[in-house]
């Protein structure tokens, strides 16, 4: 049986979709892989997270579920293993790139093809069966699958704006503490009281302001989910452009020009958790057929 593989990257916040149904987020070049070898046992999915085997892989086996479901592969069941440098449950995007490379890898381990709007809408598919999400997250799937900014519906699965932002001479920190979260734990209704301040960050966003949208999103969601903004106004001392919460968090996230990299680190060192530097993404998802 045919053996694939496929890789997309993570993201950050710029605008959470948790309050109002709309989102944005930016790809970052942290990255899931999923390799999928379909087998002759109907309904068998031996799934592994290969850098968190702790951790639950029900996501994985919705996933490749849904997507044999909708191409016909009921008479086929599934070996996979996924490995990504994404922390988990941080708000870094781990559920949506796996969902996304794990449902890419296993439509062409079956030979088929398929419009990327509707692999992206059965990854997000997969996130609500396996309640990995709240909102579906169809803004941090695109994010993840083409990189770049994206601005979303999720209420429609509607892609509103699409762009590649000037971020050069900068570099992208992440600072993720010890902790998780995860969105399962969230109560949604919790945050009515910050859509008007999620409602501006998305329009500022749809004016390429996303800057002004991230960290008037962190603030905002920080407030409701009870975070320390020590980590994101230290960061800004030390001369990041904007910071904030990247999703659910508890990672903060913080575009910093090159010049000022080493004072951001040296601002966060106190407190516990890793820090991570990367870059923006621009790369599309990849396939490919192993054998």
């Amino acid at each position: 049986m045919a053996t694939t593989e496929a890789l997309s990257h993570g993201a950050i916040t710029i605008v959470n979709a948790m309050a109002t149904g709309k989102g944005a987020a930016l790809g970052i070049r942290l990255w899931t892989k999923a390799r999928v070898t379909l087998t002759d046992d109907p309904g068998q999915i031996r799934a592994l997270i290969k850098d968190f085997p702790s951790e639950s892989a029900s996501l994985i086996s919705t996933t490749v579920k849904v997507v044999l479901d909708q191409f016909g592969g009921k008479n086929h069941g599934a070996i996979v293993e996924t490995e990504s440098n994404i922390p988990m449950a941080a708000g870094l995007k781990s559920s949506s790139a796996a969902s996304n490379a794990v449902a890419a890898a296993t439509i062409a381990a079956l030979g088929c093809r398929t419009d990327d709007i509707t692999l992206i809408r059965l990854a997000v598919k997969s996130s609500l069966r396996a309640r990995v999400t709240l909102t579906g997250a169809f803004d941090d799937a695109c994010a993840c699958y083409f990189g770049g900014l994206v601005v979303t519906d999720n209420r429609t699965c509607k892609i509103l704006r699409r762009s590649i932002p000037s971020v050069s001479g900068n570099r992208i920190l992440l600072h993720v503490p010890k902790s998780k979260k995860y969105s399962g734990d969230i109560r949604k209704d919790s945050f009515r009281r910050i859509t008007r301040l999620v409602e501006l960050a998305h329009q500022e966003t749809l004016r390429n302001n996303y800057p002004l949208a991230l960290a008037v999103n962190g603030i905002a969601y920080s407030s409701i989910l009870r975070y320390d903004m020590s980590p994101v106004t230290d960061a800004l001392e030390a001369g990041a452009i904007t910071a904030g919460l990247s999703g659910k968090g508890p990672a903060v996230a913080a575009i910093v020009p090159n010049r000022k990299v080493d004072n951001v680190i040296s601002a966060w060192k106190p407190y516990s958790g890793r820090i991570i530097e990367t870059n923006l993404n621009l790369k599309r998802a990849t396939v490919q057929v192993l054998n």
